[in-house]
């Protein structure tokens, strides 16, 4: 892969080929088996401590906890990390790793639950299928091109039948069918976003996210490169993407990852090159986004390089990564979601947050810290407020962090 223009990706990595399918390895039913026993190994597999202690009558349970990393860079992991969190404290014990899957770097999770689809961010981009076993068990199921290059992020749709992927290098998009047992068929299609022209400083087009908007009947693609969000219907019968609307971005914005507020009328849309959070309008009838002006980020003067944003369920609080002060925005949301209102900025305790996730009551805020491999968590107050659980959790070049409901 040609080192990336922008901060986003890590330095250039070599293009392994794509992976072997291993035997079966314990996975979940192994993992929350450890989570019941205190880590008393090296330093770098230590469980996380509790910033308080749990009233006796509070609600216990562990969950799994998965890790995205770069496997071809300099410290990076040997696969998909394994861990569990405690639900009530947010302490975080190691696990085993998922082998066989090169450059994870973006996880999403089928509806089902029973599959897991990570991608292969490098030169001969790539998205790979794994079977997440109810015995406990996991098989990766095997690869498939996704006919760019750089492929950095995936979902999969409403109906679990298709996975969307986006591939930065080349300014892509693919489209992939899921069969019942979860493995990938053969792309159905790949649209690559060859206007408008690149913006300011940009070599070329840059996709930089693929999501299904709340509505189920349209399919939103964010290109960094282009300083534009694409809006496709995804033919369900054949597995193609017709395009039905733009959005564009200021020029050199840098448009990178946007969320919906649960209401599905708007999404907030994080701009890395110019350090901004806009607020979108959404129509589901036509599947058109209106961005309106650029926000604060409230990390001062300096660039924050804004990562990704995201809501809390019941779409009062949207948080905001900043990897330049190294640094989590909270806002508020009014209006049913049109405004969002700056409340202030707290330290991410690491270096570098590459990618946000909530856990599923929105109690746990989970922060993946690329440079300082290490994945930092946040207990959600009421007011939105965001307290530190414990110390950094080690985990190598940590680029994303899926918790599993």
């Amino acid at each position: 892969m040609k080192p990336s223009p922008h901060p986003s990706s890590g330095p250039e990595r070599p293009a392994p080929g794509l992976p072997a399918l291993p035997g079966r390895r314990g996975f979940l039913g192994g993992l929350l088996a450890t989570a019941a026993v205190a880590a008393a190994g090296p330093a770098h597999a230590a469980a996380r401590p509790a910033a308080a202690p749990v009233p006796p009558n509070a609600p216990r349970a562990t969950r799994p906890l998965l890790l995205g990393t770069y496997t071809s860079e300099a410290g990076g992991g040997t696969g998909i990390g394994t861990a569990a969190y405690d639900t009530a404290t947010g302490a975080i014990t190691p696990g085993s790793v998922i082998t066989g899957v090169d450059n994870p770097s973006y996880l999403a999770l089928h509806p089902s639950g029973s599959t897991l689809y990570a991608v292969a961010e490098q030169d001969a981009g790539a998205v790979t299928a794994v079977a997440l076993a109810p015995d406990g068990t996991y098989e990766v199921l095997g690869s498939r091109p996704t006919g760019g290059s750089g492929t950095t992020h995936l979902s999969v749709h409403p109906s679990g039948r298709w996975l969307l992927s986006a591939n930065y290098g080349s300014g892509s998009v693919a489209v992939h069918p899921i069969a019942g047992d979860g493995a990938l068929g053969e792309r159905t299609d790949l649209v690559t976003h060859s206007s408008p022209p690149p913006g300011p400083g940009q070599g070329g087009p840059h996709a930089h996210q693929i999501v299904t908007a709340p509505d189920g009947g349209h399919v939103l693609a964010v290109d960094l490169g282009t300083d534009t969000v694409y809006t496709y219907t995804l033919d369900e019968s054949a597995g193609t993407l017709t395009e039905v609307s733009r959005a564009a971005l200021a020029p050199g914005s840098g448009p990178r990852h946007l969320a919906f507020h649960p209401g599905g009328r708007f999404a907030y849309l994080a701009c890395e090159l110019d350090n901004t959070l806009v607020v979108c309008a959404y129509d589901p009838a036509t599947g058109a986004l209106t961005p309106g002006p650029g926000q604060s980020t409230g990390t001062g003067s300096g660039t924050s390089y804004p990562a990704q944003p995201v809501v809390t369920g019941d779409g009062a609080y949207v948080y905001l990564a900043n990897r330049g002060p190294n640094s989590l925005t909270r806002y508020a949301v009014e209006d049913d979601g049109a405004t969002l209102r700056l409340l202030d900025t707290v330290p991410v305790g690491g270096d570098w947050p590459r990618q946000l996730a909530l856990s599923p009551d929105s109690s746990l805020l989970f922060a993946a810290n690329q440079r300082s491999s290490t994945v930092t968590v946040f207990g959600v107050g009421p007011d939105g407020s965001l307290t530190a659980v414990g110390d950094p959790f080690p985990a190598p070049v940590a680029v994303c962090v899926l918790p599993l409901p």
